[in-house]
This record gives structure tokens, sequence and C-alpha cells, in this order.
């Protein structure tokens, strides 16, 4: 496939006309239509489902968009990494992982950085464990921030300093409010919300000591501030790390820490044997140097 079709592909997907994608590419209704018929000829799959207003994507259409989207992304990130070797060091770093405090010493990192180093640009993206593995294996990622339990046979790997307490976030107004931390035996028949990389590295089971799926789960999520919101409208308690939400002032919810104490080390992983552009080494030489 041609790399050029495949932005055409794309720039139709997301506009869902052929006048707008035309618009967007600067070339003629007619030769789009031509080059994206001729796709769909190569794949022998339809991909558009042509209507009166717009155009939409059939299944297979959805699926080579996902696609389409990480050989461009690929593509554009080679080309920066490429650029960056004339250039005074810059370029950019690739950064992915989930929301916590330990966040904080990559930006110091990247602090660290910052004045001597101002032409190196950060790209952060935020995601759950296995969204950011597949972009660390699909090379669309430098680095990733992975949690316990995580599987970190395949990365190298550094240790973040600071660790995590896992708890339940909920209304101030809810009877668990009432006491300093949460034991297993007293979320039996509780609404909860709990992310799904704890679900499937059985990190809640171990803390029960019985399976979590005799729980009251009515929803899962990769990242806690939409769920929030539905703790906030009573419906249900959401297991967090602390220190994620500001409950300070007005705020409704209250975090009550998980008993006996279940906690998560955090860490900085990136593909075994990478190749790191110039931009992504001195990260991570800043980044040992911040940790040691």
């Amino acid at each position: 496939m041609d790399i050029r079709i495949l932005r055409y592909f794309l720039a139709l997907a997301n506009t869902e006309t052929i006048s707008g994608a035309a618009e967007v590419l600067h070339t003629t209704q007619p030769n789009l239509s031509r080059q994206l018929s001729e796709l769909e000829k190569e794949v022998g799959r339809p991909l558009f489902t042509r209507g009166s207003r717009k155009i939409t994507l059939t299944e297979e259409g959805m699926f080579l968009r996902k696609r389409a989207q990480e050989i461009v992304d690929l593509l554009d990130k080679t080309e920066q990494e490429f650029s960056s070797f004339d250039e005074v060091l810059g370029g950019d770093v690739y950064i992915g992982g989930g929301e916590s405090r330990t966040m904080r010493t990559i930006a110091k990192a990247i602090r660290r950085l910052q004045n001597d180093y101002p032409q190196i640009r950060y790209h952060l993206i935020s995601g759950y464990a296995y969204d950011i593995m597949e972009y660390l294996d699909k090379g669309l990622l430098d680095f990733g921030v992975l949690f316990e339990p995580v599987d970190l046979t395949k990365y190298d790997h550094l240790r973040l300093p600071l660790s995590d307490t896992w708890g339940l976030l909920m209304r101030k107004d809810h009877p668990l409010a009432a006491f300093p931390n949460i034991q297993p035996e007293q979320l039996e028949q509780i609404p909860l919300l709990c992310s799904n990389q704890m679900l499937k590295e059985n990190g809640l089971s171990g803390w029960l000591g019985y399976d979590c799926k005799k729980l009251n789960i009515i929803a899962t999520f990769n990242l806690i501030n939409t769920p929030a919101l539905l703790v906030e409208e009573g419906i249900g308690c959401a297991f967090s790390f602390a220190h994620l939400i500001n409950l300070s002032g007005d705020c409704e919810l209250c975090f009550r820490p998980l008993s006996p104490k279940l906690t998560s080390n955090a860490f900085v992983v990136w593909k075994k044997y990478q190749v790191f552009s110039k931009a992504a080494k001195k990260f991570l030489e800043a980044l040992q140097q911040e940790l040691n």
C-alpha cells in the first residue's frame, strides 16, 4: 500500500466527505475518488458506505483506519528522528503512561533537560498498561510507565522511587466513608468500578483472598477521571490510586485506603535492544541521573 493513499484514506475517514477530504489534501475530488477506489480493489474489501450526506466506514474500513494510523504515525516519527540528526540536539521523545503521582519523576527528568536542550519536544500519551505495551511494541513510543501488577520480561526497565497506594474513591455520604480504611469483607454487594488492568492481572483477587468475579463490578475503566464523575453521581465506588483526584475544598468525594495495605510499584520501560534517537537517549540519561 502506498503511504500517500493511506493518508488519503485517513483524510476521508476523518472528514466523512469526498469534498472535505479533497480540500484538506489539496487535490481534486475525481483524483481522490479514483485513488480510494483503487485502494478498495487492492484490499479486496469494501471500505466505505456511501450515503447521501456523508461517507462512513465499513467494518473492514474501521480495521484499516486503525492500522493506517499506526503506519502513518510510525513513518512520521521515523522522519522526525532522521531530521534530528542535522539539528542541534533536539527531536521528539514519546512517553506513555497512566495516571499516577509517580509521573512526577518523569516531569523532573524533563526539567533537567529543558534548559540545556530546549529543542527536545515531549509527547505524553495517557493510557493503561495494555495500550502502552502495544504502542511500545509497534515502535510508536520510546518509553512507557507501567504499574504493578504487570509482566516486564520483554522490556528493559527502571523502577521509579514512589509507590502508589490503592484505595476506594467514594462520596463523602457513602456508608463506607465512616471507616478509616476498607477491608475485603466490606465490599460485598457494593457497586464497584475497577480498572481493566487490576482485573486482568488478578491484583484485586490477590488482595481479596477470593475471586474478584464475586464482587458487584458494574463498570470497568482505563483512566480514573471519567469514572470519578460516575462516583460523584452516586453510581458506585471506584478502586483507584491515592492522590489522583483533588479532594480539597468543596469536593464531594473522599478516598479510603485498602486494608491490608495494597501498593503498586511503577517502572519506566522500553523495548529490549531499542535503538534510541539522540533525544530519547538524552532523556534516559536524565532520568537515570534523577533516580540516582
